[in-house]
């Protein structure tokens, strides 16, 4: 079984909520780790049609089999559960008594903010994370990003060719998870605005360009991108707020959450063809923000992570607080350090003006497989991502 990260939180939640909340996309493993961190619980499966008609019918009776607690499976098929859970969690102040789970982060959501806030400790699980896989037998760069994440492409049980199981993981995604978000007449027209977000990965998103590409109206657009991000295959970076004294640009930018799943999207083949595709740059940098998402969620941290850019394009890759400094970090695809690679983020550091002292000097994260520092800067090696935060060297 993979390790995951994310089991420590888990567990300490379970100490002070007497429900426990894991959402996040399919296949990302919350299953397994709810059941492998609560094995004294049963297992309840609301995907089965026969048990979500039981406790669709009568919840109350339906709970009281499980009155010791249970792990409910894909629990936003069944909503009306949790408003009967509210009252079953106060009888009995017992911590760590009912985990949910779900990938639709709508559905479970709001029946939690409706009925059981204050009284769920949530967790977001992604797919696999650097450290989690760096057990597995060692890969290079362009593998791993092909590949992707998701555990299923580490187990030691299956061989699984990455083409066949993201094409039946996206149609199931959309049969499935689509058609009960949303009432979408051409499934066509959504897979193309899938493929044309994949294409702007890394990108500032620009609403009006994306719904004019796919033929959709943009309030179509913005709900379907909505569906994405509520899915977990998607993600919004905001720009860091703070203004420096320059004009900032204001929209976000879009990343999708596994550098396979954009691989194959992106119709990259192979991991030889990803080395010299011209959006090589554009899956690394989706990969980092990835992971970086990655490790914050499984320490139960919210995302809080930025990028910071100015009217003339002058950019910082992304932008995080961590022990009372700013952290810009550049991220580079090459093998090969250019002395350059740090100047929009020393640039940033010096139009900071008095908050330069709240900044830390940059950190490169790059293909190279060698961390070290230089004299006012850090190299940080892909195979060292999520391993450790960040260290300060001298400016």
């Amino acid at each position: 079984m993979l390790y995951r990260a994310a089991q420590t939180t888990l567990s300490a939640l379970a100490r002070g909520f007497p429900v426990l909340a894991i959402t996040g996309p399919r296949q990302s493993g919350k299953t397994t780790l709810a059941r492998s961190t609560f094995p004294h619980l049963p297992y309840v499966n609301l995907e089965d049609p026969d048990t979500r008609q039981a406790a669709q019918l009568d919840a109350r009776s339906f709970l009281r089999r499980y009155a010791d607690g249970a792990i409910f499976d894909e629990v936003q098929r069944a909503p009306q559960l949790m408003s009967y859970l509210l009252g079953v969690a106060d009888e009995a102040r017992r911590m760590g008594r009912f985990v949910l789970t779900g990938s639709q982060q709508f559905g479970l959501m709001h029946g939690i903010t409706q009925t059981l806030a204050g009284r769920v400790g949530m967790l977001t699980l992604l797919a696999l994370s650097q450290p989690e896989m760096s057990a597995r037998p060692r890969a290079d760069l362009m593998q791993t990003l092909w590949r992707g994440a998701y555990p299923v492409m580490h187990t030691e049980q299956r061989e699984v060719q990455p083409s066949h199981w993201f094409s039946a993981y996206m149609s199931t995604y959309i049969e499935r998870d689509v058609r009960q978000m949303l009432n979408v007449s051409n499934l066509l027209s959504f897979q193309t605005f899938v493929a044309m977000c994949a294409a702007r990965s890394g990108q500032l998103l620009n609403l009006n360009s994306l719904a004019a590409d796919c033929g959709v109206t943009q309030p179509t657009a913005r709900q379907w991108l909505t569906v994405l991000q509520a899915s977990h295959l998607v993600t919004l970076l905001p720009p860091y707020h703070r203004n420096f004294g320059k004009r900032l640009v204001k929209a976000p930018k879009l990343y999708f959450l596994d550098s396979g799943l954009l691989c194959w999207l992106l119709r990259i083949g192979s991991p030889d063809e990803l080395q010299t595709h011209a959006a090589r740059g554009a899956v690394f940098e989706t990969w980092v923000v990835a992971e970086a998402l990655k490790h914050r969620f499984n320490q139960g941290l919210p995302a809080d992570l930025f990028f910071w850019r100015d009217n003339h394009g002058l950019e910082v890759d992304l932008v995080f607080e961590h022990g009372g400094l700013l952290h810009p970090v550049e991220i580079k695809s090459g093998a090969t350090a250019a002395s350059d690679w740090p100047d929009a983020a020393r640039h940033w550091r010096k139009v900071a003006g008095k908050a330069n002292a709240h900044i830390a000097p940059p950190t490169v994260v790059w293909g190279g497989d060698e961390s070290y520092a230089q004299a006012d800067h850090r190299m940080l090696s892909w195979r060292q991502v999520g391993m450790a935060a960040p260290k300060a060297v001298k400016a």
